[in-house]
Protein backbone atom coordinates (compact mmCIF):
# COMPACT_ATOMS: atom_id res chain seq x y z
CA UNK A 1 0.00 0.00 0.00
CA UNK A 2 2.55 2.26 0.67
CA UNK A 3 4.70 1.54 -2.35
CA UNK A 4 1.38 2.33 -4.44
CA UNK A 5 1.40 5.71 -2.62
CA UNK A 6 5.36 6.13 -3.06
CA UNK A 7 4.66 5.10 -6.97
CA UNK A 8 1.68 7.78 -7.66
CA UNK A 9 3.03 10.48 -5.68
CA UNK A 10 6.70 10.24 -8.35
CA UNK A 11 4.10 10.17 -11.37
CA UNK A 12 2.35 13.25 -10.12
CA UNK A 13 5.52 14.98 -9.44
CA UNK A 14 7.45 13.96 -12.85
CA UNK A 15 3.65 14.72 -14.56
CA UNK A 16 3.87 18.46 -13.35
CA UNK A 17 6.59 20.22 -15.51
CA UNK A 18 4.42 18.38 -18.54
CA UNK A 19 1.13 20.12 -17.05
CA UNK A 20 2.52 23.60 -16.74
CA UNK A 21 4.30 23.51 -19.78
CA UNK A 22 0.85 22.84 -21.70
CA UNK A 23 -1.00 26.04 -19.68
CA UNK A 24 2.43 27.68 -19.45
CA UNK A 25 3.91 30.12 -21.83
CA UNK A 26 7.31 27.94 -23.73
CA UNK A 27 9.65 29.43 -25.18
CA UNK A 28 9.65 29.68 -29.54
CA UNK A 29 12.49 30.84 -31.79
CA UNK A 30 15.94 32.41 -31.19
CA UNK A 31 14.75 35.68 -30.13
CA UNK A 32 11.05 37.87 -30.19
CA UNK A 33 10.26 37.98 -33.98
CA UNK A 34 9.61 41.83 -36.04
CA UNK A 35 6.08 40.98 -37.51
CA UNK A 36 6.67 44.25 -39.52
CA UNK A 37 9.49 42.93 -41.99
CA UNK A 38 9.20 42.14 -45.10
CA UNK A 39 7.52 39.03 -45.74
CA UNK A 40 9.90 36.86 -48.66
CA UNK A 41 7.47 34.17 -50.56
CA UNK A 42 8.85 31.37 -53.13
CA UNK A 43 6.35 29.20 -54.85
CA UNK A 44 6.17 27.16 -57.79
CA UNK A 45 3.15 28.59 -58.82
CA UNK A 46 1.13 31.49 -57.99
CA UNK A 47 -2.38 32.54 -58.86
CA UNK A 48 -4.26 35.92 -57.95
CA UNK A 49 -7.48 37.25 -57.54
CA UNK A 50 -8.38 40.52 -57.36
CA UNK A 51 -11.76 41.21 -56.89
CA UNK A 52 -11.39 39.26 -53.30
CA UNK A 53 -8.16 40.50 -52.27
CA UNK A 54 -6.15 36.33 -52.51
CA UNK A 55 -3.62 34.89 -53.45
CA UNK A 56 -2.74 31.17 -53.80
CA UNK A 57 0.63 29.98 -53.80
CA UNK A 58 1.26 26.21 -54.54
CA UNK A 59 4.02 24.22 -54.72
CA UNK A 60 7.07 24.05 -52.28
CA UNK A 61 6.06 27.33 -50.66
CA UNK A 62 8.41 28.78 -48.34
CA UNK A 63 7.79 32.04 -46.53
CA UNK A 64 10.69 34.04 -44.94
CA UNK A 65 10.05 36.80 -42.65
CA UNK A 66 13.22 38.03 -40.28
CA UNK A 67 14.73 34.22 -38.66
CA UNK A 68 11.15 32.82 -38.99
CA UNK A 69 10.54 30.85 -42.09
CA UNK A 70 7.48 28.45 -42.98
CA UNK A 71 7.08 26.11 -45.43
CA UNK A 72 4.15 24.32 -47.33
CA UNK A 73 2.34 22.70 -50.43
CA UNK A 74 0.40 25.35 -50.50
CA UNK A 75 -0.54 29.07 -48.74
CA UNK A 76 -3.62 31.04 -49.44
CA UNK A 77 -3.05 34.94 -48.26
CA UNK A 78 -5.84 37.07 -47.71
CA UNK A 79 -4.88 41.21 -48.02
CA UNK A 80 -6.51 43.44 -45.58
CA UNK A 81 -9.11 45.68 -47.90
CA UNK A 82 -7.69 49.03 -49.11
CA UNK A 83 -4.78 48.86 -47.16
CA UNK A 84 -3.09 46.65 -49.72
CA UNK A 85 -1.18 45.00 -46.56
CA UNK A 86 -1.20 41.13 -45.74
CA UNK A 87 -3.67 40.46 -43.23
CA UNK A 88 -3.45 36.09 -42.88
CA UNK A 89 -1.22 33.57 -44.43
CA UNK A 90 -3.12 30.36 -44.34
CA UNK A 91 -0.39 27.50 -44.95
CA UNK A 92 -1.84 23.20 -45.47
CA UNK A 93 -0.50 20.30 -46.61
CA UNK A 94 1.83 19.48 -44.14
CA UNK A 95 3.45 22.52 -42.58
CA UNK A 96 7.46 22.80 -41.19
CA UNK A 97 7.89 26.31 -38.95
CA UNK A 98 11.24 27.13 -38.10
CA UNK A 99 13.10 29.71 -35.80
CA UNK A 100 16.25 29.77 -34.69
CA UNK A 101 16.78 25.95 -33.51
CA UNK A 102 13.22 25.41 -32.53
CA UNK A 103 11.19 23.77 -35.35
CA UNK A 104 7.40 22.47 -35.29
CA UNK A 105 4.92 20.48 -37.56
CA UNK A 106 1.85 20.30 -38.20
CA UNK A 107 -1.47 19.58 -41.04
CA UNK A 108 -2.24 23.28 -40.98
CA UNK A 109 -1.09 27.09 -39.87
CA UNK A 110 -2.45 30.52 -39.83
CA UNK A 111 -0.02 33.44 -39.13
CA UNK A 112 -2.17 36.64 -38.06
CA UNK A 113 0.54 38.99 -39.46
CA UNK A 114 -0.54 41.97 -37.65
CA UNK A 115 -0.88 40.00 -33.98
CA UNK A 116 2.08 38.16 -34.91
CA UNK A 117 0.48 34.94 -33.62
CA UNK A 118 0.71 31.89 -35.45
CA UNK A 119 -1.38 28.88 -34.87
CA UNK A 120 -0.88 25.00 -36.02
CA UNK A 121 -3.17 22.31 -36.13
CA UNK A 122 -3.44 18.74 -36.77
CA UNK A 123 -0.56 16.52 -35.40
CA UNK A 124 1.49 18.89 -34.17
CA UNK A 125 4.88 18.20 -33.35
CA UNK A 126 7.40 21.19 -31.86
CA UNK A 127 11.53 20.13 -31.73
CA UNK A 128 13.54 22.23 -29.14
CA UNK A 129 17.42 21.36 -28.05
CA UNK A 130 15.67 20.50 -24.47
CA UNK A 131 13.55 17.96 -26.06
CA UNK A 132 10.11 17.10 -28.47
CA UNK A 133 6.70 17.82 -27.39
CA UNK A 134 3.41 16.67 -29.42
CA UNK A 135 -0.45 18.01 -28.98
CA UNK A 136 -3.36 18.99 -31.24
CA UNK A 137 -2.77 23.10 -31.28
CA UNK A 138 0.93 25.67 -30.78
CA UNK A 139 0.08 28.74 -30.87
CA UNK A 140 3.30 30.85 -31.50
CA UNK A 141 3.29 34.54 -30.42
CA UNK A 142 6.51 35.43 -32.97
CA UNK A 143 6.50 39.12 -30.90
CA UNK A 144 7.11 37.57 -28.00
CA UNK A 145 8.48 34.84 -28.34
CA UNK A 146 6.84 32.13 -26.53
CA UNK A 147 4.18 28.90 -27.42
CA UNK A 148 1.92 26.96 -26.18
CA UNK A 149 0.61 23.70 -26.40
CA UNK A 150 -3.21 22.64 -26.06
CA UNK A 151 -4.99 19.59 -26.76
CA UNK A 152 -3.39 16.25 -25.73
CA UNK A 153 -0.07 17.51 -25.00
CA UNK A 154 3.07 14.61 -24.63
CA UNK A 155 6.50 14.35 -24.22
CA UNK A 156 8.67 12.02 -22.64
CA UNK A 157 10.76 13.16 -19.29
CA UNK A 158 13.95 11.68 -18.51
CA UNK A 159 14.77 11.51 -14.63
CA UNK A 160 17.99 13.63 -15.36
CA UNK A 161 15.87 16.71 -16.04
CA UNK A 162 15.72 17.03 -19.97
CA UNK A 163 12.51 15.65 -21.94
CA UNK A 164 12.19 14.25 -25.29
Amino acid sequence: MLLGRVIIAAALCCALPVLAAAQQAIAFGAAAQDNTLPVEVTADALSVNQGDGTAEFLGNVVIVQGEMRLSAPRVFVTYAEAQGQIRLLEATGGVTLVSGVDAAEAQRAEYTIDQGTIVMTGNVLLNQKSGTLASNRLEVNLTSGTAKMAGRVKTILNPNGGSN
